[in-house]
Order: structure tokens, then sequence, then C-alpha cells
């Protein structure tokens, strides 16, 4: 069953929804290179200082700032890139607001960041809500961050005059090849209300033009969606969308799933 066509008015509403969170997605993942791109232990570059990581939230959270002051081009780093992308968010979510805090240390000794974005969009009467999270290990050369790596990631925005709580039950990472399961679920009761949902993998190319594709929405019989799906069989990376409608509100989600080889590589 598709939802969409059926309801025009909220089929546009739907597609502000999930175009804002892939603006998100987009400026998330921008400086963010796959894991296998970060330089490791005893590579040219170094892990970044704590005043880096301060001096990286506060160019973020600045206006009119230059990036280029704390960011350098390096491996999946590109500088033009991420301002373009910065630029495009801050139309959608003119009080984006970065923080950068210290995450847990890598199995091979390198230190972390926790990233989280927020940020609220006005439009047609609707607003929309945007979390954003992200575990990176960064690294620095010349005094400027020059290189992450994305341990996990996911976006959530939500709609509706108060936050519907769901949770994304999706791994951060999968073996190649591997079935496994994505679920987002409702965390409380519906109480005989009619939800609809969808999910769909974006393309690189999707995630980086930041397109709108048509998501088809089918009546969800449970308390959320869920779906079995299939790594591809070469190590890289998927990017999960899902799209959830309630009568209380929207809630559209995107979700990094790291693809590897090698088992102890399921856990950095």
């Amino acid at each position: 069953m598709t939802w969409a066509p059926l309801m025009p008015p909220l089929s546009r509403r739907l597609r502000r929804t999930f175009g804002a969170t892939l603006a998100a997605l987009a400026l998330v993942a921008s400086a963010a290179p796959s894991v296998r791109a970060a330089a490791g232990p005893g590579g040219a570059t170094g892990a970044a200082s704590q005043a880096q990581r301060q001096a990286l939230q506060a160019a973020l959270n600045t206006a009119g700032s230059d990036l280029g002051a704390v960011l350098s081009a390096g491996p999946g780093l590109d500088l033009k890139l991420v301002e373009l992308r910065r630029r495009l968010l801050l139309k959608q979510f003119p009080d984006a607001s970065w923080t950068l805090t210290p995450g847990p240390a890598l199995k091979d000794g390198r230190s972390t960041v926790e990233l989280r974005l927020t940020g609220t969009h006005k439009q047609g009467g609707s607003t929309f809500r945007l979390e954003a999270s992200q575990l990176l290990a960064l690294s620095s050369s010349g005094g400027r961050v020059s290189g992450q790596a994305v341990i996990r990631e996911q976006t959530i925005v939500r709609s509706g005059d108060q936050d519907l709580p769901v949770s994304l039950l999706i791994p951060d990472a999968v073996l190649t090849g591997q079935r496994y399961d994505i679920d987002v679920v409702f965390d409380e009761p519906l109480n005989g209300a009619l939800v609809a949902g969808g999910l769909l993998a974006l393309s690189t190319r999707q995630t980086t033009a930041m397109d709108t594709p048509r998501l088809e929405l089918g009546a969800l019989g449970g308390g959320g969606l869920f779906k079995t799906v299939q790594a591809p069989y070469t190590p890289g990376e998927q990017t999960w969308a899902v799209l959830l409608v309630h009568p209380k509100g929207i809630v559209s989600a995107t979700k990094r799933v790291r693809v590897v080889a090698d088992r102890a590589q399921l856990t950095p």
C-alpha cells in the first residue's frame, strides 16, 4: 500500500521532513570518511587535541567562521564540500548547534569524539526537530584537524507537538554478505493508532547530493517497522533511511552501517 499519492498534503510534508533529514546527514557525514580511510597508529598524522576539538566546535557554532582555520584537506575530507554543506544545512536549520565531547578510546588506542547536532526547521506551520550524532576518531596535521573516521552515525528528525519516542535498533557494523535486522520501534503503546512506515537504502550519490528520493509507505501492523536486509559482499557502508507516520507526528531517520570483512572490525 502506498500512502503518499493518496494524501498529497501529507506527501509534501513527508518530503520536507525527509529532505531535512538528508540535509543533516550530508553535513554530519561531510567531513567524515569511512573507518578504512583513517590514519592508523604510527601514521603521519596524530590524534586531534582537546584544543583542536574545542576550536572546531567554536568554528561550527560561529556564523561566518572560516572552517579552513581549523580543518585542512586530507583523506576523505574536502574542505570546500564541508563549507558548502554547512551553509546548506544552516538554511534548513538556522539554529543548528554542534557539541563535541570526548568519547571512549578504541581498541587500537585512538581517542574518539562524540559529535551531537541539534536544530529546528519551521515550514508551513510545522516544526521539525533535528537530533544527529556521530562517534568520530579525529586525526590532525599541521595544527588542524585533517581526517576523521566514522565509528557510528545516525540522524533523527521529528515533527508534531511533542517528540515521538522511538528506538533505532540497527547495528553500527555488520559483516560482508550478512543478513541483519532493521527495527525501528515506537517506545509507547499505539493504543489503536494507525501508523505507516517505509525503509530505503540510500546511495552515496543521494546522500552527497541531498536528493529526496521517493519512499513508499505501507501500513504497519505492529509497534514499528521490522525488516531483515542483507549487507553487500564488499566492504564499505550502507545508509538506511526510515520514515514513520503517526497521528501525533512524523519521524524520519538515517543510520549508517559499516560493512566489514573481518569480524574483529565489528568493534573498532
